[in-house]
């Protein structure tokens, strides 16, 4: 299995930061990708905001283990929605954390598509007075064309399952909360994404980072674009974590929570 991080581009910032685009699509800002150097050419804070989904080449995982020193065990939802998705987190920090962990995991295969993620992850996780069918037409559409460059990449024509074994997916693996108060919680999110093109091929292994702003609303939380403008200055201020897997040692230099699997 391998343990790099790619160059992924568009496609990796629309399946891995699947939350991430969402509420940039509600704010009108321009996304771009791939860029570390932190160049801000519309002044706003948001050119590099997207590039956190797009990790740099190069990283290897050391093979010497190294124990993380922060981690939390997140609280589950208590329900799931008519999509499907886990809802209903407590009113924390670790519920907000928890809400985010899952409005980033991602499961794409058979006939699960990137569009049917998207859309899910937009209508359970978007702020509902942040909804609106015009930006639900824009998702589906941006998702549209992902998915047809995922069954490229996998050898399958657009439009129907993948190749039996394939799949891509996105789990959340670490925080790091950058502003909390009691009804708006912002953090970067460390996630691993898998992929494989059928059931003989090699697996691949990525690590993504983005930032989410969530509010409390209506008994639960709920990812909001006018939240990630309030905190969006403030992160990059602050500085962004570095990505690497837990067992790194700059997991903790960066600050960085893992998560522990439930049992």
């Amino acid at each position: 299995m391998s343990g790099k991080r790619g160059t992924w581009n568009t496609r990796g910032t629309w399946i891995t930061g699947a939350a991430l685009a969402a509420v940039l699509m509600l704010t009108g800002y321009v996304m771009f990708s791939g860029d570390e150097s932190g160049a801000d050419p519309q002044g706003k804070g948001w050119a590099d905001l997207p590039a956190s989904a797009s990790p740099e080449a190069g990283y290897t995982q050391p093979a010497e283990w190294v124990e993380p020193e922060r981690w939390t065990a997140l609280p589950s939802g208590k329900r799931l929605d008519v999509r499907g998705s886990e809802v209903g987190f407590p009113h924390t920090l670790e519920g907000a954390v928890a809400a985010a962990a899952a409005a980033n995991t991602v499961n794409i295969e058979g006939s699960r598509s990137t569009v049917d993620e998207q859309l899910r992850i937009y209508y359970s996780y978007v702020a509902k007075a942040e909804q609106s069918d015009e930006n639900a037409e824009k998702i589906e559409l941006a998702a549209v064309e992902t998915d047809k460059m995922l069954h490229r990449e996998m050898g399958v024509r657009p439009g129907g399952p993948l190749p039996s074994g394939a799949y891509m997916r996105n789990v959340v693996i670490g925080y790091k909360v950058i502003r909390e108060s009691d009804d708006e919680v912002s953090v970067w999110v460390l996630a691993r994404v898998t992929q494989k093109a059928g059931e003989t091929k090699k697996e691949t292994v990525d690590y993504t980072r983005t930032l989410n702003a969530l509010v409390w609303k209506g008994g639960d939380w709920k990812l909001s674009a006018a939240a990630t403008e309030r905190v969006v200055q403030k992160a990059f201020k602050d500085g962004k974590p570095a990505i690497v897997a837990p067992g790194d040692a700059v997991f903790n230099e960066a600050g960085w929570t893992a998560i522990r699997e439930a049992s």
